[in-house]
């Protein structure tokens, strides 16, 4: 689908329209947001601000700083909304730190917009998943109907979520679709937030011309979703009739190494990179990604329009021309997350 043609879609969908999005002061919600705010949509952000940032919500959006923890907000800001977009989480760095936190937020807080949607009776809710959650498949790529295999408290909260979203489907008729995300980088992730993923701290240490710090040997493999692909695939599970009650894996079907990774890198920002290979911790525990995105096509008409190289270009662009906070970016190595 053209550029133009989903805009077009967007604003037809939109305009005027009341649209919540938890965790919106976020990288890829953020993305989100803006996108709606320029279909003309009525955007309510809620967000607790703990990775997010409250300048990535343009001045047209409501910010209600706030968590999906507390149900009274989350009902009072659904019952106001016809379409959610539910993307809060606590990701895998600060949910292996803290695994109660994880599961009130990203449990919990689902559980709460749910039972809001269903009070309230949304036209859509759209939760946005992580293909962490198949650990590692006994194939490749990996099918919407795989096992699961969660190996980290952030998997199985968010396939807890999942698990919620289906049952209020099946039993209450909320209409609910899931997104899954392979590794989403891009324009806008910033390498001052130590959550961030590889890509952005990839960015910083070779513009900086430090070594690129990989844990492990660097084979390990994933499959990485330029942000503007994923918002696009986000935005059509809300839009599309068919995508009620239905999983999508949201990724390119590509499956690249991190040391292919890293080489990729060091040319679009036109250096030679020195890679350090360090020890592997126990949050990368998984071998191989790779998704398999045939029922997003088929049911979605969505497909990736962004190379990974292209995505690298324009990042690279936009990380040289952006200014972020000297102490954070090299704090802590290179990290595989998961969404």
């Amino acid at each position: 689908m053209t550029e133009a043609k989903m805009t077009d879609q967007v604003a037809r969908a939109f305009s005027g329209r009341r649209v919540l999005v938890t965790g919106g002061a976020g990288f890829v919600g953020g993305a989100l947001v803006r996108r709606l705010a320029d279909a003309a949509a009525r955007v309510t952000v809620l967000d607790d601000l703990f990775t997010g940032r409250s300048e990535v919500v343009p001045t047209s959006v409501q910010l209600v700083v706030g968590s999906v923890v507390d149900e009274a907000v989350v009902r009072d800001l659904v019952a106001d909304a016809s379409v959610v977009f539910h993307m809060a989480a606590r990701n895998i760095i600060a949910s292996t730190k803290d695994p109660r936190e994880d599961f009130a937020t990203n449990i919990g807080g689902t559980l709460n917009v749910l039972l809001a949607a269903r009070d309230s009776k949304v036209d859509r809710v759209v939760y946005t998943g992580s293909t962490s959650i198949y650990g590692n498949p006994r194939s490749i790529p990996i099918n919407e109907d795989d096992p699961p295999v969660a190996l980290s408290p952030y998997a199985v909260s968010k396939l807890g979520g999942e698990l919620y979203c289906n049952a209020f489907y099946e039993n209450y008729g909320v209409p609910v679709s899931v997104v899954r995300y392979s590794n989403v980088f891009g324009v806008g992730q910033r390498p001052d937030n130590p959550y961030c993923g590889v890509i952005a701290k990839f960015f910083a240490a070779a513009i900086d011309g430090k070594p690129l710090q990989i844990h492990g040997d660097g084979e390990q493999t994933r499959d990485y979703t330029y942000i503007d692909d994923a918002v696009d695939a986000t935005l059509l599970a809300a839009i599309r009739p068919r995508a009620e009650g239905e999983v999508f894996n949201v990724g390119t079907g590509i499956e690249t190494s991190v040391n292919d990774l890293a080489a990729k890198i060091g040319r679009a920002v036109g250096v030679d990179v020195d890679i350090v290979h360090i020890d592997r911790r126990d949050i990368d525990n998984i071998r191989r990604r790779v998704v398999n995105i045939e029922k997003a096509r088929r049911m979605l008409r969505w497909s990736p329009q962004v190379t990974l190289s292209t995505g690298l270009e324009r990042t690279a662009a936009w990380m040289r021309s952006s200014t972020f906070d000297a102490a954070e970016p090299n704090a802590t190595p290179a990290a595989l997350t998961p969404s």
